[in-house]
């Protein structure tokens, strides 16, 4: 996922737990349903939608709305920002146990 000859960046915002579940979860997929999301993480509609939002004030997410068979549905993906701070993120890790 990183790039171990790149320098890690440490990143307070990914880093707490809910927030590094999400962007982990993301990075190996061009999007996922929020509902998806919320079952697979177990947590409240309210509480992904709290993280999801600062994700995505970083411009680290992508929310997008949008209707399917008469419904709405909300997809998230990481952005390009989002994933060059989530690898960094996980190389300054790895620095720190290494």
């Amino acid at each position: 996922m990183s790039d171990p000859s790149s320098p890690g960046q440490f990143n307070e915002l990914i880093h707490a737990p809910l927030r590094l579940r999400i962007c982990a979860s993301l990075a190996p997929v061009r999007w996922v349903e929020f509902s998806h999301r919320r079952d697979a993480l177990d947590v409240a509609d309210s509480l992904l939608s709290k993280h999801l939002k600062q994700l995505a004030d970083a411009g680290y997410v992508s929310i997008d709305k949008f209707a399917k068979l008469g419904r709405g549905h909300t997809r998230v993906s990481l952005t390009r920002e989002g994933r060059v701070a989530y690898v960094g993120h996980v190389s300054a890790l790895r620095e720190m146990l290494g």
